[in-house]
């Protein structure tokens, strides 16, 4: 399955700011405009912050109140058609939780991708042996038909890089990720290569921040940082075990990008990190 050239997870976005912005630029509140149309205000802040696609009768709606004149109501209501499409992900039913459909269509559009991991090899990286030993190991209850769903995804997720347009993708790894061996000597070989042969893409800069460097700023965990076109603001992605957190405030997204910029800065260049891999790799068990 080819990794498609648009999203409508970002369309959705982008309509939803639009939305939002002529409701402001009319000074009327959630509130009103909801009892106009005899909605309740959740529904509508649902729309602007692009939690639920809109349908395109109540795009039009909106639109009317807000006197939008013909040549802009036809265009927001085309992005409104192109906001309900399908993804490419919709193919693999509940291997794609809903909860992370929103993320794989962000990054199906992203532009650039800044990945800080600290226990496993980012997604986009990993070879299809790891992917089932990750899962084996977190997905207590899963079928190995479900398993081998979700390694389906994320190889069609991979394609991603090497694609037209493909993003700019920086990641910086804790030394932990490449020293623990996940699924046992000859997966981890394999995957320590994946990872060596991924840093030679133009598109990608790989760094490992070594366990010399001591406390650093991402202790808490995992993080992305995604960017997009200059009129989309950039979003930041945390995952926990049952859910996500997607993080769109100027002060926060600006906080993340500065704690991925010192991570960088104290991780190991570029030739030192596959160096260091290239060694790890060597000192596995055969």
């Amino acid at each position: 399955m080819a990794r498609p050239t648009g999203s409508p997870t970002v369309r959705r976005r982008q309509l939803a700011a639009e939305l939002r912005r002529l409701r402001e630029d009319r000074n009327l509140g959630i509130e009103q405009v909801a009892e106009q149309l005899d909605w309740h205000p959740t529904k509508l802040s649902r729309f602007e912050t692009a939690r639920r696609a809109i349908q395109p009768s109540d795009a039009r709606a909106l639109l009317g109140i807000y006197g939008v004149g013909p040549a802009e109501r036809d265009a927001l209501l085309a992005l409104a058609r192109e906001a309900r499409q399908r993804g490419w992900w919709h193919a693999y039913g509940p291997a794609v939780p809903e909860w992370f459909e929103v993320y794989v269509g962000l990054e199906s559009a992203a532009s650039s991708l800044q990945i800080y991991e600290g226990e496993f090899v980012p997604g986009l990286l990993q070879t299809a042996d790891y992917i089932r030993a990750v899962h084996r190991a977190s997905l207590l209850d899963a079928s190995s038909e479900d398993i081998e769903q979700r390694v389906a995804v994320r190889l069609t997720r991979q394609k991603l890089l090497t694609s037209e347009g493909a993003p700019n993708v920086s990641m910086v790894m804790d030394e932990a990720v490449i020293r623990r061996v996940v699924g046992g000597s000859e997966v981890m070989h394999a995957q320590l290569q994946r990872l060596l042969d991924a840093a030679d893409l133009r598109n990608v800069t790989l760094q490992v921040l070594p366990f010399a460097v001591g406390a650093h700023p991402a202790m808490d965990g995992a993080f992305h940082v995604l960017g997009f076109a200059p009129t989309d603001p950039c979003v930041v992605y945390i995952e926990y075990h049952t859910g996500t957190l997607y993080l769109e405030k100027q002060h926060e997204v600006n906080r993340y990008t500065v704690m991925f910029d010192r991570l960088r800065e104290a991780a190991l260049s570029v030739d030192e990190s596959s160096a260091l891999i290239q060694q790890v790799a060597r000192d596995l068990p055969a």
